[in-house]
């Protein structure tokens, strides 16, 4: 028996197995597909993701093989001047192709420990009080302690558990692609730029060598959404779009996607849980849906492996869903409110014009780009200090980095007055005694997602809330 399985072998799965490692679970990671998609949806990572890696010790191959990007015209695509000091060490966009992201992770994963399987795909579960039995494709029935569906927006795991998706399906739907494009790039980049303008959702980046990424719309919706299409579909939408097809040729892959905008009831049925597009789906607005299931995975993991390593305080685990719901539910709202403001209708039109003028205000875009990036997230930890449940920036110490002392996934006592310990709690909980001139705080209690769970310089109110993240102390 596994201690996990995952179902998916994405940026999210990838990213949780990782998690799962760092302290010893047994995890098995079952993938659909024969090998590692080489489609592009995404192209990006946002701030709290490149934090999130930076707390790992994941993140200098993937500043190597990325391009650094400001921050402004990520809402709406509404362009205005990145705020001076915003509140992290990473004040931007990495452009980072979707599969080095996957590549880099999954090598993370094998690289601790973790199985993963190919041709693997998870077509029914059931569970018990002892565990979840996966059954395969090929007829194979695994056994496993807890099961995560990571299987994407048509996860058959969701389904499977019965859980409710309610959401809009799709009104549109694009065609996307790598091609070769036969004409100059000066010839065609005015046609393409003069079609954006007029009717949004038509473009074309190049990517070196004469091939370029293309996002072309739809004839409509299609009833089967898992058949890409052909270069066939691709040329016929172009010449009734543009009057020309430009001469492409040679895809390297061809893929559609819709803006359905939709948020599963529940994370966990028992067992089981949800992360990533298995959990939400929603416009690719802002570029958040792959930022959004690795930060899922990073909520997870460290609760996952609490609870089968037998230390979990009652409750850790449902606050998977009652921490990461909500955000969801806000990303969708905030895409939802995208799309609108990028529609060419009068009214829509009227109110983008609006927002722009709003977004002059420093404090209004600052707001906008913490929904984008991540970093303005605040958990309901209850009543107390500003900092408390928030995420902690990476902030210089005396003798290093703040994130340099969490690649363990481990808790950490942030101690500046050097008169507190965790005694009973140093399994699960680092104490570092140091200082930083950027903190106003005694000593800080951070949860291995670096969120800041008590702020104080009294031992006895910390040991009173150690036990609520970490369980009880061990003499």
């Amino acid at each position: 028996m596994f201690d996990v399985i995952i179902a998916g072998g994405g940026s999210t799965g990838m990213m949780l197995a990782s998690e799962l490692r760092l302290h010893g679970v047994d995890v098995l990671v079952l993938e659909r597909d024969a090998e590692p998609t080489k489609i592009v949806r995404a192209q990006g990572l946002h701030t709290r993701s490149i934090e999130v890696l930076d707390q790992r010790g994941l993140l200098e191959p993937f500043l190597a093989l990325g391009t650094q990007h400001p921050v402004g015209g990520f809402f709406a695509g509404i362009t205005k001047p990145q705020p001076d000091r915003l509140d992290t060490t990473y004040p931007f966009v990495l452009g980072i192709p979707q599969t080095t992201t996957d590549r880099l992770l999954n090598e993370h994963a094998v690289e601790l420990g973790a199985e993963i399987r190919y041709s693997r795909e998870v077509v029914g579960l059931t569970q018990d009080d002892d565990g979840v039995t996966a059954e395969l494709a090929d007829g194979t029935q695994l056994r496993s302690r807890y099961l995560v569906g990571c299987d994407g927006g048509r996860s058959t795991v969701r389904k499977r558990l019965g859980v409710g998706f309610p959401g809009e399906p799709a009104k549109n739907e694009w065609l996307l692609g790598e091609v070769r494009i036969a004409v100059p790039e000066d010839e065609m980049m005015p046609v393409v730029m003069e079609i954006y303008k007029k009717r949004g959702g038509f473009g074309a980046i190049p990517l070196g060598d004469g091939v370029y990424r293309m996002v072309v719309p739809a004839a409509g919706v299609a009833e089967d959404r898992t058949i890409p299409p052909s270069l066939d579909d691709l040329k016929q939408q172009m010449q009734e779009i543009a009057g020309t097809d430009f001469g492409i040729n040679s895809p390297r892959w061809l893929s559609r996607f819709g803006d359905s905008t939709r948020l599963a009831e529940h994370y966990r049925v028992g067992r089981v849980l949800l992360a990533g597009d298995a959990a939400h789906i929603h416009p690719p607005m802002g570029g958040q849906g792959l930022n959004l299931g690795i930060q899922d995975a990073f909520n997870l993991g460290w609760k996952l492996a609490a609870e089968i390593n037998g230390w979990a305080p009652d409750g850790l685990l449902d606050s998977y869903e009652a921490e990461r719901h909500p955000v969801a539910a806000d990303v969708l709202d905030n895409t939802r409110a995208q799309v609108e403001l990028r529609s060419l209708e009068p009214g829509p039109r009227a109110l983008r014009r609006l927002v722009s003028e709003l977004m002059d205000f420093d404090e209004v875009n600052r707001f906008l780009i913490g929904k984008i990036t991540a970093i303005g997230i605040r958990y309901d930890f209850g009543e107390g200090h500003e900092l408390l449940g928030r995420r902690l920036r990476d902030v210089p110490l005396k003798r290093g980095r703040l994130y340099e002392q969490m690649h363990e996934g481990r808790g950490l006592l942030l101690d500046q007055t050097g008169r507190l310990s965790v005694a009973g709690w140093a399994d699960r909980v680092d104490h570092v005694v140091d200082v930083s001139e950027e903190l106003d705080a005694p000593a800080l209690l951070l949860r291995p997602d670096g969120h800041v769970a008590w702020v104080g310089e009294d031992q006895q109110d910390l040991q009173e809330h150690l036990p609520r993240w970490f369980g009880a102390a061990v003499s």
